[in-house]
């Protein structure tokens, strides 16, 4: 029995040192393609920002695609949570409210996680099948967003509302790095406004 339970003990360090080896290497990975890209990153430089052999990085991920695929479907997962939460939420804010959020969802998540940007927004990056799958979530979780803020919405009619708010959303994101810092808030607050009006008008259906 004694035997049995130390053999069962000894095999928990070895998958923690596994889970640690993996979260090394993904960080490592993430680095490098924030500041080279996609492209440019060799498997060689991700194994030695990471400290690990290139064996110890083949062993988690045969090739640099599948290192790519894992990166961007955790951070896909971390910005799918935010999405849950914000439709969870939506019924008790008001149509202000409900744009401030929701413009501040790409922008925010984006500074948090640069390499999601890296990885499926700029060209030439990788996977498109699955950067089209993000983009089709993201349109789930928005059409049901609308349909909890302006029920009044005919269900045909919510996609393309979906896509109208994915759009302005993304637009959002470009105003975050215009300077003057005063010219950029004062855009802000007009797309703001915008997309307010918008919700309003979709609410505003019977």
């Amino acid at each position: 029995m004694s035997s049995q339970n130390t053999s069962q003990a000894g095999r928990t360090p070895s998958r923690r040192r596994g889970h640690e080896r993996v979260a090394a290497l993904l960080t490592a990975a993430s680095d490098c393609f924030v500041e080279k890209g996609f492209d440019a990153t060799t498997m060689t430089e991700i194994a030695a920002r990471a400290g690990a052999s290139i064996g110890s990085l083949y062993q988690f991920f045969p090739t640099k695609e599948s290192l790519a695929e894992a990166l961007i479907t955790s951070h896909a997962n971390g910005l799918n949570e935010h999405m849950e939460q914000l439709v969870a939420q939506t019924a008790g804010w008001t149509t202000d409210e409900l744009a401030a959020r929701l413009l501040r969802t790409f922008a925010d998540y984006r500074k948090r996680h640069p390499a999601f940007v890296a990885l499926v927004e700029v060209a030439g990056s990788l996977p498109s099948m699955l950067g089209r799958t993000i983009r089709q979530r993201m349109r789930d979780y928005l059409s049901q967003i609308l349909a909890i803020h302006a029920p009044g919405i005919p269900a045909g009619e919510l996609r393309p509302a979906a896509m109208v708010v994915q759009q302005l959303m993304k637009a959002a994101v470009a105003l975050d790095n215009e300077q003057p810092a005063t010219l950029r808030k004062a855009a802000q607050n007009q797309l703001q406004q915008a997309l307010s009006l918008y919700l309003g008008e979709l609410a505003s259906r019977r």
